[in-house]
């Protein structure tokens, strides 16, 4: 039976090393990174999805995509997982969450969907022996980490706490942070 799960963008960031922030940044296609991301987890069946964004920021309307607003700016990675966590976590329609941050909106669904093939309650994609994003949580580590249980400052903490493994995809996009206009530029010449 295929595992129903859920899709959470970390888009809270206020982007001040791209200009503005990430989420509304563009692909050379005319997507904004906030779109990609959400039609790449879409393709992959994820439902509910959605996206932590900066307290002024929101509005930008992407079909299927719920907004879940950060309380206040200046959230790191972790809380602005945990604040969308909390929101999703009442949802019982999903036995499993892909946590996407929005400067990785090169990844394809077939990465995603080798996350939920795993079958593990924390994944983490590896491509050509790098770790990457997104990873995958079971609903029970992820209400852990909504409620803040689990030991650990970083994300690498806490996935090292709940034992994540490993799933080897064909992605590069699962490495390719752009979390800069350069970076973005770089990473669009390298994949070609």
């Amino acid at each position: 039976m295929p595992v129903a799960f859920a899709g959470l963008i970390l888009a809270g960031g206020e982007g001040r090393r791209f200009g503005g922030p990430k989420a509304f940044a563009r692909l050379p296609d005319g997507r904004t990174f906030l779109e990609a991301c959400c039609e790449a987890l879409a393709a992959a069946s994820a439902r509910p999805v959605a996206a932590t964004l900066p307290p002024r920021h929101t509005g930008h309307e992407v079909p299927g995509l719920r907004q879940v607003p950060l309380p206040a700016p200046g959230l790191d990675m972790l809380g602005s997982m945990r604040w969308g966590l909390w929101h999703l976590i009442s949802e019982p329609s999903w036995d499993a969450v892909v946590v996407l941050p929005v400067d990785h909106p090169l990844v394809g669904a077939p990465a995603i969907l080798a996350l939920v093939a795993v079958g593990a309650s924390a994944v983490v994609p590896c491509y050509r022996g790098k770790h990457g994003h997104p990873i995958l949580l079971g609903r029970e580590v992820a209400g852990r980490v909504a409620r803040d249980e689990l030991a650990g400052a970083t994300l690498r903490d806490i996935l090292r706490t709940v034992g994540a493994v490993d799933a080897t995809v064909e992605d590069p996009g699962v490495v390719a942070n752009c979390n800069t206009p350069e970076a973005l530029r770089s990473w669009l010449e390298l994949l070609g």
